[in-house]
């Protein structure tokens, strides 16, 4: 039996990339893709898959925020994160909401089929690069010790709104995006700002990239490169 996959990353190549990897076999088929996190949660509605395979910098409404919803609406689907590196807040995100799995970009073809099979067998996945830098966070606390995320303080609305602020929408699109009013977002904003001591636009990018909602330009994975060399 072939398993369903949705596709989610906002890079079309490395979507195409992705669509490429499970060609040589059947277990698993892929039925639809989508590039942000509202799409996704709109297109698994529709496309119904088994599994979900997703970036967690995604424009708008983000990876894990996507994932929430999708398993709230679909709760026996699969969902497993695709994530840049093994030390940032990714690996503990996906741990908080319960995603299946957890591989790392750079991952080869194999681990990434091996983390598939892993999840629908009714298991969880984390690349042992991951496992490896959670396990000595855990045994060494103060080895690498990290400030609390400042997303922590901030409400699911407040942080979809700061991502796409960050990506240089302005109010009104922001709020159509969201499907809210224009006064909303200026309510949240002015919220988020205060909450993390912003002073403008410019501090509030700076912010989302270091705090992970953006992801810095640049980056070559071994998933894509693999199959387009």
């Amino acid at each position: 039996m072939s398993h369903r996959v949705l596709l989610v990353d906002d890079h079309a190549l490395f979507r195409q990339g992705l669509r490429a990897l499970p060609s040589g076999q059947t277990e698993f088929v892929i039925v639809g893709e989508a590039g942000d996190g509202k799409s996704a949660y709109e297109r698994a509605l529709v496309d119904q898959p088994d599994v979900v395979i997703t970036g967690i910098v995604l424009p708008g409404v983000d990876g894990v925020q996507a994932a929430s919803n999708i398993m709230r609406r679909l709760p026996s689907v699969k969902v497993v994160f695709l994530t840049s590196s093994k030390s940032d807040d990714h690996p503990r995100q996906s741990l908080r909401v319960g995603v299946d799995g957890c591989v790392l970009k750079d991952a080869s073809y194999d681990e990434l089929i091996m983390a598939l099979r892993s999840v629908v067998a009714g298991k969880r996945y984390l690349s042992p690069d991951v496992s490896g830098y959670l396990v000595n966070e855990y045994l060494n606390p103060g080895s690498s010790a990290r400030p609390a995320s400042p997303l922590n303080v901030l409400t699911n609305r407040e942080r979809s709104i700061l991502q796409l602020i960050a990506e240089g929408r302005s109010n009104r699109t922001a709020a159509e995006f969201l499907s809210v009013s224009t006064k909303t977002v200026e309510k949240h904003r002015a919220n988020l700002m205060r909450k993390l001591g912003l002073r403008n636009s410019g501090e509030l990018k700076l912010v989302a990239v270091d705090m992970g909602l953006i992801e810095r330009p640049g980056r070559v994975t071994r998933l894509v490169a693999a199959r387009t060399a």
